[in-house]
């Protein structure tokens, strides 16, 4: 059974942490976001081109984790359909729709994916007054797309397409090793979401998009004068046409700046099949350094100690 499509944009991904004080710190001072609310051990980011109330919760943990990923609904009728659906289908819900008390208030219910990563679906979040990024201004506009590691890859691609009505837009592959990642769409942008071929259940990465590729490039050369450490890039995706610079967070969290996803036409998409053996496929520029099993282990991240435990806020 495939649902028609509830989902109508990303909200934001929320991850937790040992480190906190040294991730606020990235998150604000390095990577540009700006903190609009928080508590002892908790803070809510924005991007300063998004009219999302976060695109980042820090939370403070003696453990890592991912807390949870945020999608948004068209109104609160959408929710309660979709937890209707889920129930019927058998999902594990964390929580019935209800009231929310983060940032900017709104309605939503959580549930478990097949591989216990919990998701929330809200509406009536009320909109952030934000502002134009301006021309040169190397900060992120809006958080662009959020991957996850699976051991279990297609099973979870079939989850989402089937309970969340994602659709498939294309697939990369690895010669005789098949597939090895997934990307998803909810509205038009190439992806919002995707799936990873992995060792163990873990965040990949948060993706920010930039003004432009000038910006891009800024915010590239910003973070390597700073000496985070880049994994890849700068470079241009084949899949989503997106470009891309790979940094890692003070927690080992893979991050991405890029720039001019691809935006698609609906009725005339059809998915490809892109095998990352053509090095076209991985960068069509050919400005990044060589993608290797050092770099994509680290992606690979840690194993998520959250799987099917809800978070505490």
């Amino acid at each position: 059974m495939r649902n028609r499509s509830l989902i109508t944009h990303l909200r934001h991904i929320d991850i937790a942490m040992p480190n906190f004080a040294e991730q606020r710190r990235f998150y604000t001072e390095l990577w540009g976001l700006t903190e609009t609310a928080g508590d002892t051990g908790v803070s809510f980011l924005a991007a300063k081109g998004s009219p999302e109330q976060y695109v980042v919760r820090l939370r403070e943990d003696a453990h890592k984790r991912t807390d949870l990923i945020a999608f948004g609904a068209a109104g609160a009728d959408d929710v309660d359909t979709l937890t209707t659906q889920l129930t019927s289908q058998g999902v594990q819900l964390v929580h019935e729709p209800k009231t929310l008390d983060t940032p900017g208030g709104g309605y939503a219910v959580r549930f478990f994916d097949n591989e216990g990563r919990v998701v929330e679906v809200s509406a009536e979040v009320s909109a952030r007054r934000h502002r134009k990024v301006e021309a040169r201004e190397p900060v992120p506009v809006r958080l662009s797309h959020v991957l996850m590691n699976s051991p279990t890859p297609k099973a979870t691609v079939a989850w989402y397409i089937t309970h969340l009505g994602f659709r498939l837009s294309d697939t990369m592959t690895l010669g005789d090793r098949g597939e090895i990642m997934w990307f998803l769409r909810c509205n038009t942008f190439h992806h919002s979401f995707g799936i990873v071929r992995g060792p163990h259940a873990a965040f990949h990465h948060a993706s920010f998009e930039m003004r432009g590729i000038d910006e891009f490039m800024r915010g590239t050369g910003r973070m390597q004068r700073l000496g985070i450490e880049r994994l890849w890039g700068p470079g241009r995706h084949r899949a989503g046409d997106n470009s891309f610079s790979y940094f890692l967070d003070r927690a080992g969290n893979t991050v991405e700046y890029t720039t001019e996803l691809e935006i698609l036409d609906e009725d005339t998409w059809h998915p490809h099949l892109f095998d990352l053996r053509d090095p076209t496929n991985a960068d069509q520029w050919g400005t990044a350094n060589e993608m290797d099993e050092f770099i994509a282990a680290k992606s690979h991240n840690d194993v998520d100690p959250g799987l099917f435990t809800a978070p505490p806020m």
